[in-house]
């Protein structure tokens, strides 16, 4: 009996992807015979489109995309559909934001208004970072220069680079006088960035879109992370499947623990939920 369609979500870094940033050809082929059968695989990453792309690609996917964490959702292969939303913050919250980042001395700013991105401080590890992989044809996305300056439209998400020791600080100091209007992330070592994006928005947002497009009910739902950017989104999900490299948070909430984005952990759950058999080499 054919199963009832299921909508599968996988976020990138730490879960998909392996540290290596790569995703194996068992995964792909266990990926492929779940869209032969049916279901619906999209990505829902905290990165843009254009450092997204090319595992999209790989997997052969013609589904939408969630990208930065909620507030860009779209169908990069389809310019006209019709549930596309991008859900930047007010310029005018980014410009206090950025005065603020001035006065704690942050080491760098970034903003991105979807695939454009405005650098405060030319850096070519961070460049090399967020500028690339782009897709074909695709010139480079930065503007490098004053972002007080730059900042033409409501930025999608803003990334600090603050010293280390001060992270916690800006982030109190951010969620004091600007908490009505920003939603705040932390990323871990090495790079400790803060990042901003608009209030009330996350990857729970953009795959209860895509289910509502498709008509797939929540409990159907199959959603995979291991940061607490997933958060929302494994709460959401009918079936939140945590990494064993996720945040003991991510790992309460979830319905399940699978095995390491080392492991294949995405892999191995789906073989498991769908009763897959796949030959591995």
């Amino acid at each position: 009996m054919r199963r009832k369609r299921h909508l599968i979500a996988l976020d990138l870094d730490g879960t998909l992807l392996s540290n290596d940033q790569t995703v194996s050809e068992q995964t792909k082929n266990v990926l492929q015979q779940a869209i032969n059968e049916g279901h619906i695989v999209v990505i829902a990453t905290g990165r843009p489109h254009r450092s997204s792309r090319q595992y999209y690609d790989f997997l052969q996917l013609k589904t939408p995309m969630i990208n930065f964490n909620g507030a860009f959702i779209h169908h990069p292969t389809n310019n006209t559909w019709e549930r596309t939303l991008h859900n930047p913050f007010p310029k005018e919250t980014a410009l206090h934001i950025i005065d603020a980042c001035y006065d704690f001395n942050v080491q760098n700013i970034l903003a991105e208004v979807q695939d454009n991105v405005l650098l405060d401080r030319h850096d070519e590890q961070l460049m090399n970072i967020f500028g690339t992989p782009a897709p074909a044809g695709i010139s480079s996305p930065f503007s490098i220069g004053d972002i007080r300056k730059q900042l033409r439209d409501d930025p999608t998400s803003i990334l600090i680079y603050p010293h280390a020791e001060h992270v916690e600080e800006l982030k109190n100091y951010l969620s004091e006088h600007h908490a009505t209007m920003i939603g705040l992330r932390s990323w871990d070592a090495p790079w400790h960035m803060v990042e901003v994006i608009k209030k009330g928005i996350h990857k729970a947002v953009g795959i209860k879109r895509v289910a509502d497009y498709y008509q797939i009910p929540q409990e159907r739902i199959i959603a995979f992370g291991d940061e607490d950017n997933d958060l929302e989104m494994i709460d959401y999900a009918g079936v939140g499947v945590a990494m064993g490299n996720a945040i003991d948070e991510l790992k309460q909430i979830a319905n399940y623990v699978t095995l390491t984005n080392e492991e294949d952990g995405v892999r191995t759950f789906l073989e498991s939920y769908f009763k897959y058999t796949v030959k591995v080499s």
